[in-house]
């Protein structure tokens, strides 16, 4: 079996689970290999070698931290040079993509984004996608090159398969359009202590039903008692009720978590387009025409302001 290059995506050494889940699927198509940029590879390896990393190559410099983008692709280039991979995988987060559409123009190959899946077969890599706002589920694979495939978090499980996890060296040459765009100062996010939203393997989220910023906190709350994020629709964020990072849908943030509940939710496409690949959806709301009903695997036509906090009471009872 040949080797499959997994980008690590981490803070500080941090590994982050949609690299883990990569690991995962790169079991099925030949032998891990981790790429781990910048600080904290020492701390890193041995998480990726009980996930099945093989080798995990590693490159620190300045460069990574201090200018977007291009030093990584850089460095995953010089990677992929060293190893001739059958396929690349990366993390399908908005960075990811670019790093991945910038190393497969450069690798002369083809690429796909988002996909939800991935399989071996005879003729290469074959990634499953939904497409049309999941309206359609597709399979296709690259027919010229590397495979460079991005692939959507919690798409699959985060297994041990403890390897040999080899720490070795990546000798990486910067071009000269590394050190294009400087990055000039970096704020942090402030912590919720809430699941990255697109890592959750639950999401809550509110919309218009829930009727104001005053309100949000029942989506909060039923949140908190599951351990999950929160999301909100576009409706909800452009009448200033969440922030905008918080948004679930075409034009804010795709999600794919083992639960999805929507309350106050409409259904409408753009929303759709974010969350349609979760693996249970359950909708909230008082109008039993609404499109999301369409979608859901269970529904409670009801008022959230009831509905929620009996169901949040009912979740905090059980588990106290």
């Amino acid at each position: 079996m040949g080797e499959v290059l997994v980008y690590v995506d981490h803070v500080d050494g941090a590994v982050r689970k949609p690299t883990l889940e990569l690991l995962t699927l790169a079991r099925r198509l030949g032998e891990p290999v981790a790429v781990h940029l910048g600080p904290g590879a020492d701390s890193a390896a041995p998480v990726l070698a009980e996930h099945g990393a093989t080798r995990v190559l590693t490159a620190d410099a300045s460069e990574f931290a201090d200018y977007l983008v291009v030093p990584k692709v850089d460095a995953l280039e010089a990677a992929a040079k060293a190893v001739s991979p059958v396929a690349v995988l990366v993390p399908s987060s908005g960075e990811g993509k670019e790093i991945a559409a910038r190393l497969a123009l450069r690798l002369g190959s083809g690429i796909i984004t988002d996909a939800v899946d991935v399989e071996a077969s005879d003729a290469g890599p074959v990634a499953t996608q939904s497409a049309f706002a999941a309206g359609f589920t597709t399979k296709s694979r690259v027919s010229k090159g590397v495979p460079v495939i991005t692939v959507k978090p919690n798409s699959a499980p985060v297994e041990s398969a403890p390897a040999a996890g080899a720490v070795e060296q990546l000798a990486v040459e910067f071009g000269a359009l590394a050190t294009g765009t400087k990055v000039t100062a970096r704020t942090p996010r402030e912590s919720t202590g809430r699941p990255e939203l697109t890592e959750a393997a639950i999401v809550v989220s509110g919309g218009r039903g829930v009727n104001g910023s005053e309100n949000f906190h029942i989506i909060e709350e039923l949140a908190d008692s599951l351990g999950a994020a929160v999301g909100a629709s576009r409706a909800a964020v452009d009448a200033g009720w969440y922030p905008h990072t918080n948004q679930v849908g075409q034009t804010g943030k795709s999600v794919s978590p083992q639960l999805y509940i929507a309350n106050g939710i409409s259904g409408a496409i753009q929303h759709r387009a974010g969350m349609q690949t979760s693996k249970t959806i359950v909708a909230v709301n008082k109008d039993a025409e609404a499109p999301i009903f369409d979608l859901v695997d269970y529904g409670v036509v009801g008022d959230l302001f009831q509905v929620v906090p009996q169901l949040t009471e009912e979740i905090k009872a059980r588990k106290g």
